[in-house]
């Protein structure tokens, strides 16, 4: 399957081009190397693990997680079916040898076509934005009988495809919920409490946007200049004043709407001239997710571990230890307060 083949399997319709996303995770992989590679020349250290910004790192070290997802991803997510021209060709040998009882049943995702994958795929998608929006579950029969049909056979890899498409472009997670009955139901990814929907459950969520702008702000030092945001997002098809399907108007959203919800910071650079601004995590951010989880999740669309990127994940597990220091001095103040309060009140009073 070409990468261009690849692209299509992830919109719901013309107006939901999931790729997008990953065409912004190719602009960041893009700008990323040129700026790795300017100053490769000059290290003698390329070690990943090496102090100072990732601007710093050198071209030789790790791929970063939002660089490792673009080239897993050719699509916002990894295709796990098989390319077609392999089953074309499979297909024409079978009809050369003719049927063979003694062979083995032919595996099911070599015989989904790249139409029927795409086809699937974005109704099954438009199916479960619905139950999200209605705050319903759903179960894996629900599916088969209303969505899948007849191709009940290709169901996991479908079901695998949309799953990921589903937690890229919207920021939704399928979570399976029992086991027995297969019944799932859609929540926020990474802890996140808000999707940007407007009242009475009117637009798309947008937590995958505001998902892929923290990470590159992570990736970029925890700090990135407005100018890298939007390199990322023109990449998607994604232009400030441009009223999008999903995310209405991008320049609203993100330098007013998510900051006013507290998940990003827009400030100014310092005596810069002209005016320039950078994005930073807000303090909701902080509280909700961790940048381990962001990094788990690039980690998991590129189909690798968060360790495969060592400066990140050094970073990552530097932040859980301050996070969890934090949280146990704050138990620490809460048990002395709680004891306190106890000595007090049974203490006996004093006769008047």
């Amino acid at each position: 399957m070409s990468q261009g083949q690849k692209s299509q399997h992830c919109k719901p319709e013309e107006e939901l081009q999931a790729p997008r996303e990953a065409q912004g995770l190719a602009g960041l992989q893009a700008s990323m190397a040129e700026e790795e590679a300017a100053t490769s020349s000059s290290s003698s250290c390329p070690s990943p693990l090496s102090q100072g910004t990732p601007e710093e790192m050198p071209a030789t070290g790790t791929l970063s997680p939002l660089q490792s997802s673009q080239r897993a991803c050719s699509s916002p997510t990894a295709i796990a079916a098989t390319p077609s021209s392999q089953s074309d060709e499979s297909s024409g040998r079978q009809e050369e040898e003719g049927p063979s009882t003694s062979q083995a049943a032919p595996d099911p995702e070599s015989l989904l076509t790249d139409d029927v994958l795409h086809k699937k795929t974005a109704e099954l998608v438009q199916f479960l934005s619905v139950k999200y929006i209605t705050k319903e579950p759903v179960t894996k029969a629900e599916m088969l009988k209303s969505v899948i049909k007849e191709h009940g056979a290709h169901f996991p890899v479908i079901f695998k495809e949309v799953c990921e498409c589903m937690e890229i472009v919207f920021g939704i997670e399928v979570k399976e919920v029992d086991p027995t009955s297969h019944s799932y139901v859609l929540v926020k990814t990474l802890g996140l409490t808000y999707d940007g929907m407007l009242r009475n459950d009117q637009g798309m969520p947008k937590t995958g946007l505001l998902v892929l702008i923290l990470g590159v702000i992570f990736m970029k030092g925890n700090r990135a200049p407005e100018e890298k945001i939007w390199e990322v997002l023109n990449m998607m098809g994604v232009f400030a004043g441009k009223n999008d399907f999903i995310y209405g108007e991008p320049r609203k959203l993100i330098t007013k709407d998510l900051v006013q919800e507290n998940y990003l910071e827009y400030q100014q650079v310092p005596n810069s001239d002209p005016p320039r601004y950078e994005f930073l995590w807000g303090p909701r951010a902080h509280a909700e997710t961790s940048k381990m989880k962001v990094l788990k999740f690039f980690a998991k669309i590129s189909g690798t571990d968060p360790t495969a990127f060592p400066y990140w994940y050094e970073e990552a597990l530097r932040d859980e230890r301050e996070r969890a220091r934090v949280g146990a001095a704050v138990d620490d103040a809460t048990a002395a307060v709680q004891e306190s309060s106890s000595v007090t009140s049974s203490s006996p009073s004093c006769p008047q």
